[in-house]
């Protein structure tokens, strides 16, 4: 056998190496820590810490900025980037984007928090907005549900309970059971931080920066592109609002209730 024709037969066992995203079709890349009830257990405070909250803001900024996305979600130890129908990077290879993609996000948190840390990736594909829309409400009340547990299960180890005590008192308990658990420890879920029950957002804005033409000897006014932060996110048909907002601006705005982007 030639080398061309064993390079051939060699090749056409990359299955998978032909798989493309289906045209037209918005895209959602979800990355999730590998191992990260483990991994923050032992490192981080419980059920939110800051420097880890952080360490996923910088990550999802890295995704958002080296994919050329235009909108990030992040919550727990999971990040979702948006892009537009048009996308075509790695022109729209499913391998190239789910294994570029953790390697991006692992590599950003390695970095940052100098330990070792894994990432996998998947792709969510949308049809049309209303199911994008849809991709970002069920991953807010994910959010919502795990920090309300969360707590409630750290409040509970806390005070004393065992793994299996905590586990087994949550146990099919409602959303009032547990608000009332937390009440009683003297802890008001909905006073607690938004980013924590709501998860936070990143996206572009363009802003005006004052520059010098030293060819006309004066002040010039430029516009530049810069990533925002919000972690006051709003929820249900108020967060919907927000999403169909910058899906329809063809691309990201500024909101005025959005806060100023914090440097990580």
């Amino acid at each position: 056998m030639d080398n061309n024709a064993f390079e051939k037969q060699m090749r056409s066992l990359e299955y998978f190496h032909n798989l493309r995203l289906l045209p037209g079709a918005w895209v959602v890349i979800r990355v999730d820590g590998r191992g990260f009830s483990r991994f923050t257990e032992s490192r981080y405070d419980k059920p939110f810490d800051l420097k880890f909250h952080k360490l996923m803001m910088q990550t999802a900024k890295a995704l958002l900025e080296e994919l050329q996305g235009i909108y990030a979600y992040t919550e727990s130890d999971e990040i979702s980037v948006l892009f537009p129908t048009e996308w075509n990077l790695f022109d729209r290879s499913l391998e190239k984007i789910v294994s570029i993609s953790a390697s991006i996000a692992s590599a950003t948190f390695t970095h940052a928090a100098q330990t070792t840390v894994n990432f996998d990736s998947r792709v969510w594909l949308g049809a049309n907005k209303a199911q994008v829309l849809d991709y970002f409400r069920w991953r807010q009340a994910d959010a919502t549900r795990c920090a309300l547990n969360g707590w409630c299960y750290w409040t509970l180890r806390k005070t004393g309970h065992s793994v299996a005590q905590a586990t087994s008192a949550l146990h099919s308990k409602s959303v009032g059971f547990k608000n009332e658990l937390l009440f009683q420890q003297g802890i008001n879920f909905n006073d607690l931080p938004a980013w924590q029950r709501r998860g936070t957002a990143l996206y572009w804005e363009e802003y005006e920066k004052e520059g010098y033409n030293p060819i006309q000897n004066q002040t010039v006014v430029v516009k530049r592109r810069r990533i925002k932060l919000d972690e006051d996110l709003p929820m249900k048909d108020a967060y919907q609002e927000l999403i169909a907002h910058l899906l329809n601006a063809g691309q990201v705005e500024a909101l005025p209730h959005l806060a100023d982007f914090l440097a990580v």
